[in-house]
C-alpha cells in the first residue's frame, strides 16, 4: 500500500470490503427485527430483544476494539503473541461474566428491581440473553483475527467472512420463525449467535496465511510489546467500545420508565437498524485511516476529504428516506411494523439524520489518535458523550415526562456531537506532531 500514491481510487479499492462487511452487519439487525415483527406477540417480542441485545452489547463491548488493537499494533511476532494472550484471557472472563448475569436471581434483580422493565418483556428477554452466551467470545475472537487480515490488506476476506455470517443468521431466523413456535425474540438471539460462531471459524481459517507470516517472523524483529504496553494501549479503547456500546442499553433502560415505554422499545430496534445501515459506513472507515494514514500522517489529507465525501452522502441518503416516503415502506413494508407504530417512528428517524456524518468524522479523528497511540483521549470524549446523553435522558423523561424514543433521538444527536467537538483538539495536536516528525509519547509509556 505504502508503495503506490493513496488516490481517492486506493482508499476505495481498501475501504470497500470493509464498507460492505459493516453494511452486511448492518442489515442483520433489520433482517431479525422484520421476522419478529411478524411473528405472535410482536410487540412485546420486539421489545424483549432490543432489551436482551443491549445486555449482549454491554458484556461484549470490551472485546471489539481487538480489531483496531490488532491492526494497528500486530506488526511483529512478539506482539501478535502478546495481543493473542491480551484478547483470549478478556474473552474468558467475558464469558464467565455473560454466565453470571444469566442467572435467574442476577437477572431478575437487574432488570426486574433495578432497571422496572414490564413482566411481559422481561421473562423473554431472559431467555433469550439465554442463547446469547456464545456471544463475547466468538466476537472478541473474530475480531482479532479480522485486525490481523486488516493488517495484511485482506479486506476482502473480511467481507467474505461476514456474508457467511448473514446467511447463516438469516437461515437461522427464517428456519426457527417458520417451522417452530420459538418466541420471537428467541428466533432473533439465537441467529445472532449461530451466525457469530460461523464467522469466527470461517475467519480464524482465512487468516491463517497473515497469522503464518507473523509467526515466521525472527523473534526482536520489531519492538516489543509487553503486556503492559498492550493493557495501556487497549484498556481506554475497551472502555471507550463499553462506554459507546452501553449507549443503546442506557438508553433502552430509560425508555423502560417512560411515557409510552413499550411502544417506544418495539421501534427502537428497528430505528437503529436503518440508521445503521448508514451510520455503519463511517464506522467502517476507522481501519481505513488506521492502516493508510502512514507513520508520520503524510496522507492525512487525501483520507480526510475521501472522509468528508462520505459524511456528506451518508447523512443525505438517510435524510432522503427519513423525510420522503420511503419512511412508510421501510418501516410498515419491509420492517413489518403496524401503522401505528410505523407513524410512531418516523418523527425520531428524522431527528437522527446528522448521525452519519458525526459517525466519520469520529472515526477519523479516532484512527489518527490510534495511529498515534494516543488512545486516552478517545475514552474521556466517549465519557463526555455518555453523560451528556443519561442526563438528557433523565430530564426529558423524569422532569418533562417525555415520550421515551423522542427524548433518545435528541440525547444521541447531543452527545455525538459533543464527542466529535471533544476529540477536534486532541486529533488536531497529534496530527501536527507526526508531521513535524516528533514521535509522540504513547499512552502508557
Amino acid at each position: 500500500m505504502s508503495t503506490e500514491p493513496l488516490t481517492p481510487r486506493t482508499i476505495l479499492r481498501f475501504w470497500a470490503p470493509l464498507a460492505g462487511t459493516w453494511l452486511m452487519m448492518a442489515i442483520e439487525g433489520p433482517l431479525i427485527a422484520a421476522i419478529i415483527a411478524r411473528l405472535p406477540d410482536a410487540r412485546e417480542n420486539l421489545a424483549a430483544y432490543g432489551v436482551a441485545f443491549a445486555f449482549g452489547l454491554i458484556l461484549e463491548s470490551p472485546v471489539v476494539m481487538l480489531l483496531s488493537a490488532a491492526t494497528a499494533l500486530a506488526t511483529d511476532r512478539d506482539s501478535y503473541l502478546t495481543l493473542r494472550r491480551f484478547g483470549y484471557g478478556l474473552c474468558a472472563l467475558l464469558t464467565v461474566a455473560i454466565c453470571v448475569v444469566v442467572l435467574p436471581p442476577v437477572f431478575e434483580a437487574v432488570a426486574g428491581r433495578l432497571l422496572g422493565l414490564p413482566e411481559e418483556v422481561r421473562s423473554l428477554a431472559h431467555g433469550a440473553l439465554v442463547l446469547l452466551l456464545p456471544w463475547p467470545a466468538a466476537i472478541g475472537y473474530r475480531r482479532f483475527k479480522q485486525g490481523l487480515l486488516i493488517r495484511h490488506g485482506l479486506t476482502g476476506r473480511v467481507a467474505y467472512g461476514t456474508m457467511l455470517r448473514l446467511t447463516a443468521m438469516a437461515a437461522t431466523s427464517v428456519v426457527m420463525g417458520g417451522l417452530t413456535s420459538v418466541p420471537g425474540a428467541y428466533v432473533g438471539t439465537l441467529a445472532l449467535s449461530v451466525g457469530v460462531v460461523v464467522e469466527a471459524l470461517v475467519v480464524s481459517r482465512m487468516a491463517r496465511r497473515a497469522v503464518r507470516s507473523l509467526e515466521q517472523l525472527p523473534v526482536g524483529s520489531g519492538r516489543r510489546l509487553t503486556m503492559g504496553q498492550a493493557a495501556a494501549f487497549y484498556v481506554p479503547l475497551a472502555m471507550t467500545a463499553m462506554l459507546t456500546m452501553g449507549i443503546q442499553p442506557m438508553v433502552t433502560f430509560f425508555m423502560g420508565q417512560s411515557r409510552m415505554a413499550v411502544e417506544s422499545l418495539a421501534v427502537l430496534p428497528v430505528i437503529n437498524g436503518l440508521t445503521f445501515v448508514f451510520r455503519c459506513l463511517g464506522l467502517s472507515f476507522q481501519e481505513v485511516g488506521i492502516v493508510l494514514l502512514g507513520p508520520r500522517m503524510e496522507h492525512v489529507r487525501p483520507i480526510r476529504d475521501f472522509g468528508l465525501l462520505l459524511a456528506m452522502a451518508t447523512s443525505l441518503g438517510l435524510a432522503l428516506i427519513a423525510f420522503g416516503p420511503l419512511a412508510a415502506v421501510w418501516f410498515g413494508g419491509i420492517s413489518g411494523l403496524s401503522v401505528a407504530l410505523t407513524n410512531f417512528a418516523i418523527m425520531p428517524l428524522r431527528l437522527m439524520v446528522p448521525l452519519p456524518a458525526l459517525s466519520v468524522v469520529l472515526s477519523l479523528e479516532r484512527a489518527v489518535l490510534v495511529a498515534s497511540r494516543r488512545t486516552t483521549s478517545i475514552t474521556w470524549a466517549s465519557i463526555a458523550e455518555i453523560v451528556t446523553i443519561a442526563g438528557m435522558l433523565w430530564i426529558g423523561i423524569h422532569v418533562f415526562d417525555g415520550v421515551g424514543v423522542m427524548m433518545a433521538a435528541v440525547a444521541l444527536v447531543s452527545g455525538r456531537v459533543l464527542s466529535t467537538l471533544w476529540l477536534v483538539r486532541p486529533s488536531w495536536h497529534a496530527t501536527a506532531a507526526a508531521r513535524a516528525g516528533r514521535d509522540a509519547p504513547a499512552d502508557g509509556e
